[in-house]
């Protein structure tokens, strides 16, 4: 043992306070922290104006429903509820979680649902069932941030396809799927977010739907669809979800936007070889999801009008994206961004001289925060973007936050204009972060 606590190890790479340093798996090196941990006991305080996190609006639920339902299911089921159960999750739940599917056009048996601990869960075990190091997933640019750390934990390499206002494209799916196969690379899967993209906004057209399912099938490449966002339409539904176009779609859903992420109850429907898979690995993992959850969440579904709570949440959430265009119309007009028509996120494009990484320090100074877009990118790719999300602060505060960005973006590009591009008083973007994370799902 050295002074000061550290360890040598017997590999020479020199010294650290961890003494299993050089005994961790080499998967462990793929999990990253987020790039705005350091920022999370800032952009916390209550005078900062959060426009980062992807926090449903949970105030908004009827506190009476859900206490209802804990004490209904105390009172009737309290010991099974307090029990372990099993790893496939309460047939009741099940079901109505096919109800909940058949809103988007899937028409599934609950024999094939697996409940989850949250839809992170889900992406988590197919992962684990499908990938070996050095495979290849295929994911949007950009992709949501909880799924490239995932993918990374498994050693997949992450090859991403251009999207634009109408989703994911198809020949550029196509092409990369035969450059990289030309390569000698194993192409094992394609995940998507058709709905409402987290962190862009957009949502994959109807036509594109049934091309990316054909290629896919054709190329042999299992297509993961996560849809966490899309009952929450504003003007007009989504289309129906890939998983109703071909069966042998694996479809991720989740409880935590349209009622709330503290039950961490998700849901994977799957083809029934990969379902007996998936479940052998919930049971590996956890044993079982929560058996609590899901009865209360069965007994809210079975006595409360929850499409009727959903309209409610569009609501708030349609007003809310409106405050921010209109926030960002005032106050950054020469810039551009995506229009979602459900959902949490607008993905706002910054001008080339600026960078939205090393932009943010900057940002919280001024009491405003945001996800810098290079969260969103497994190349590096992604600082001339930032994801906005407006489900979580008022309508005042997002206008309050919006105009702060702007005297942000403002002040670089002015002083950028007067001294050059290396007088902007950001941090490097090379800086390394270190604090407890912020959710930014």
């Amino acid at each position: 043992m050295t002074q000061g606590g550290s360890v040598k190890t017997e590999t020479n790479l020199g010294t650290s306070l961890d003494p299993w340093y050089d005994h961790y798996a080499a998967r462990a090196a793929g999990l990253s922290a987020s790039e705005v941990r350091a920022l999370f006991a800032v952009a916390s305080r209550p005078e900062v104006v959060s426009l980062a996190g992807g926090m449903p609006f949970v105030a908004g639920l009827p506190n009476d429903r859900i206490t209802g339902s804990i004490e209904r299911v105390m009172a009737t089921v309290g010991p099974q509820a307090l029990q372990y159960g099993s790893g496939q999750g309460i047939p009741s739940l099940r079901e109505h979680i096919t109800q909940v599917m058949a809103a988007e056009g899937i028409q599934a048996s609950p024999e094939d649902v697996v409940v989850t601990t949250g839809s992170q869960q889900a992406l988590d075990l197919v992962t684990k069932i499908f990938i070996d190091p050095g495979d290849v997933i295929l994911a949007e640019a950009p992709s949501y941030v909880g799924a490239i750390g995932v993918f990374r934990s498994y050693q997949a390499e992450i090859s991403h396809v251009a999207m634009d206002d109408n989703g994911l494209i198809p020949e550029a799916l196509e092409e990369r799927i035969i450059t990289l196969r030309a390569e000698g690379k194993t192409v094992k899967m394609l995940y998507t977010i058709p709905n409402f993209h987290n962190p862009a906004g957009v949502t994959l057209s109807s036509d594109r739907r049934a091309s990316i399912a054909e290629i896919c099938r054709r190329h042999h490449v299992l297509i993961m669809e996560d849809n966490p966002y899309g009952m929450l339409s504003f003007d007009e539904p989504a289309p129906d979800a890939i998983r109703a176009i071909d069966d042998g779609v694996v479809y991720l859903g989740s409880f935590s936007k349209t009622l709330a992420p503290g039950f961490r109850i998700g849901w994977v429907l799957a083809p029934h070889a990969i379902r007996e898979k998936l479940i052998l690995a919930v049971e590996s993992a956890i044993l079982c999801p929560s058996s609590f959850s899901q009865f209360v969440i069965n007994d809210y579904l079975d006595t409360t009008d929850w499409l009727a709570q959903i309209n409610t949440f569009k609501g708030i959430y349609r007003g809310r994206k409106n405050a921010m265009l209109t926030a960002l119309d005032d106050h950054l007009p020469e810039l551009s961004w995506t229009n979602p028509n459900g959902g949490f996120f607008v993905w706002l494009t910054l001008p080339d001289e600026l960078h939205s990484k090393a932009m943010l320090p900057r940002a919280v100074k001024e009491l405003v925060a945001y996800t810098p877009g290079t969260a969103f990118f497994a190349d590096g790719g992604g600082g001339q973007n930032i994801r906005l999300s407006f489900c979580y602060p008022n309508e005042t505060d997002i206008a309050t936050g919006i105009r702060r960005l702007s005297t942000v973006i403002n002040g670089e590009l002015d002083l950028i204009n007067t001294f050059g591009r290396g007088a902007t008083t950001s941090v490097s973007r090379e800086t390394d972060y270190t604090a407890p994370p912020p959710n930014i799902n």
